[in-house]
């Protein structure tokens, strides 16, 4: 892996992008035509269901102190 030893350094591994290491072998390249990719596949309808997710996890911890201020300002006016 390393070259020869280098009084001053130590071993010497190659040049940059080299560094003694072997070349690779047998590398898979993929691509996909640009016209071919569905960036937006499936977004809308995954929004309305996490939509529906996250207000339906956290109506319980928003409502109620609305719903008392509601309350307590229709009190007020009323009075």
């Amino acid at each position: 892996m390393g070259g020869h030893l280098d009084p001053k350094s130590g071993y010497y591994l190659g040049t940059w992008g080299e560094m003694g290491c072997p070349t690779p072998q047998r590398i898979a390249t993929y691509s996909l035509s640009s016209n071919r990719q569905r960036p937006l596949a499936g977004a809308f309808n995954s929004a309305i269901f996490n939509t529906f997710r996250r207000f339906r996890h956290q109506v319980l911890y928003v409502a109620p102190p609305f719903i008392a201020a509601y309350a307590a300002m229709n009190w007020a006016i009323e009075e």
